[in-house]
């Protein structure tokens, strides 16, 4: 059962691709072939990934860790995980076991929500293209607007979830 609840996403989103093919042909291509796509550029990103994690995971002392973005890290940590994020490239779904193996490592909860919504939202190309596109002060609200969303959103799981989050976190996987 438990492995059916793991793949229970693939398995619907097989199901919907097949349903689509069946009863609208045209439809049903354009969803497999997304869905193929989609499937085949995670294949290419994550082994990398899980590569660079087990390195973080066997080179970067858990003290480190804890010292610059664990539970006492204060502002500081807020700032670092901010700037590894902005830094960071690939899609979102690339800075999840990177945020796992943080927690893992004693990074503190708010940290690593804040490393993950700095990463979907602030990466430094993506503000490049953004300020060249929509312009300097677009995109400066934008960051001022988004800045203190991501920030409260860290702190807001953490109070919700308690002290305990980052274990609860870590215990699902």
């Amino acid at each position: 059962m438990k492995t059916v609840k793991k793949y229970a996403l693939f398995m619907l989103v097989a199901a919907v691709d097949i349903f689509l093919r069946w009863h609208y042909p045209a439809k049903g291509v354009v969803a497999i072939k997304s869905s193929l796509d989609y499937l085949g550029e995670m294949l290419l990103f994550l082994p990398p990934v899980f590569v660079l994690v087990g390195l973080l995971d066997v080179w970067v002392p858990r003290q480190i860790v804890e010292r610059n973005v664990g539970p006492e890290s204060g502002a500081r940590g807020v700032a670092l995980s901010i700037l590894v994020a902005t830094a960071a490239a690939g899609p979102l779904y690339v800075g999840f076991p990177v945020a796992a193996a943080l927690l893992k490592k004693g990074c503190r909860l708010a940290n690593a929500v804040i490393f993950l919504g700095t990463w979907a939202t602030i990466k430094i190309p993506m503000l490049m293209m953004e300020i060249k596109f929509m312009g300097l002060p677009f995109s400066l609200l934008r960051l001022a607007l988004t800045l203190p969303a991501v920030i409260g959103t860290g702190y807001l799981l953490e109070m919700i979830l308690g002290p305990k989050g980052a274990e609860a976190v870590e215990e699902r996987r």
